[in-house]
């Protein structure tokens, strides 16, 4: 594969596609793209003009199931990524998959049991993309024993995406779309998940809809099936505390704060403005410095590349902690409905 020309299909051509993997994947060495289906072929073709790929089609499986293709970049909505990606597997392609990576635990494992099965094939997810740039030296600086003994990670991420009520329903609302993801809550998880190296247990969450119907893009009244707000409170192994708030309906300005609280320190992490800063215990908080890396430290299709034609291992984001964001997030989806439910009772 080094030698030759690696040709990629695309699956979903959204605006994370065209805006980040099509031109990622051209700017690399001996790349062709082969193939794109859309959810219309109109916009395939559109796609397809803009960015020189050869031919657009009507149905994804025309991708999949090309001989011209040998790597396949999923670009839809989770509710299509477990099909996409078994069948692009079975059919000896390899598969970059955007988050989130299913709609459910099970169409996840699934996506894993398949991969183990083409040991030869790179299966990666897009990984969550705000950290990027500067998580090794939150890494470093957790490694480092800087905070001491870990107590806390406290997760806090809110818009005003849903403030208005008479705003369309967003696929994010859409469950038969979405599955149990809830806002961003899985991609945050997965964020602190590669700082820590370990998983959490839920143990209680609560969520609330407080628009309950919204209009389709058809203009038809539909009702909304995945909260505008969820906190969400797990335990570590270690005995650390996660808090993790994710809100829709915050009108006075967003919040993309991580705080790592420790005994003998506090990382602050300012995830809008990439900011990190260590305030030791009993002393003023310094600001650490981050590198300053071209596009946001974003390297995603490089990556995919680098794995499939020199056989690097997938760093971020592999099926496996895909599988692990997947588990979290589901349980906690069912620990909100579960509280709401005895809530009503």
């Amino acid at each position: 594969m080094e030698l030759s020309t690696l040709r990629i299909g695309f699956v979903g051509a959204g605006e994370n596609t065209r805006k980040r993997h099509l031109p990622g994947f051209r700017a690399l060495p001996g790349i062709s793209f082969t193939r794109v289906a859309n959810r219309t072929l109109a916009s395939a073709e559109r796609v397809a003009r803009e960015f020189g790929i050869e031919k657009a089609v009507s149905t994804w499986r025309e991708v999949v199931e090309s001989p011209e293709v040998d790597a396949i970049c999923i670009g839809t909505w989770p509710y299509l990524h477990a099909e996409v990606t078994v069948a692009a597997l079975r059919a000896g392609k390899h598969v970059l998959t955007e988050a989130r990576m299913a709609r459910t635990v099970a169409e996840a494992e699934t996506m894993v049991a398949e991969s183990a099965r083409h040991p030869g094939l790179v299966t990666q997810i897009v990984p969550a993309p705000m950290s990027l740039a500067y998580d090794q030296v939150i890494i470093d600086t957790v490694r480092s024993g800087a905070l001491g003994e870990l107590r806390e990670v406290c997760v806090t991420q809110t818009g005003g995406q849903y403030c208005d009520v008479r705003a369309p329903l967003s696929w994010r609302q859409d469950a038969e779309l979405s599955g149990y993801n809830v806002l961003a809550l899985g991609i945050y998880y997965e964020m602190v998940l590669r700082w820590l190296g370990e998983d959490a247990s839920v143990v209680a969450a609560d969520e609330a809809t407080f628009t309950r119907v919204r209009p389709d893009a058809a203009g038809v009244s539909r009702p909304v099936q995945i909260p505008d707000s969820i906190t969400v409170l797990g335990r570590y192994a270690s005995g650390a505390r996660l808090v993790l708030h994710c809100s829709g309906v915050e009108g006075g300005g967003a919040r993309n704060e991580v705080r790592l609280n420790g005994s003998a320190g506090c990382l602050k992490i300012d995830v809008a403005n990439g900011e990190l800063s260590l305030a030791p215990l009993g002393g003023p908080a310094r600001r650490l410095e981050t590198p300053i890396v071209a596009e946001g430290g974003w390297n995603v299709e490089a990556e995919f590349v680098a794995s499939i034609r020199h056989g690097a291992p997938v760093r971020r984001t592999s099926f496996a902690t895909g599988l692990a964001t997947m588990r979290f997030t589901e349980a906690a989806r069912l620990a909100a409905l579960a509280t709401s439910s005895s809530a009503r009772t």
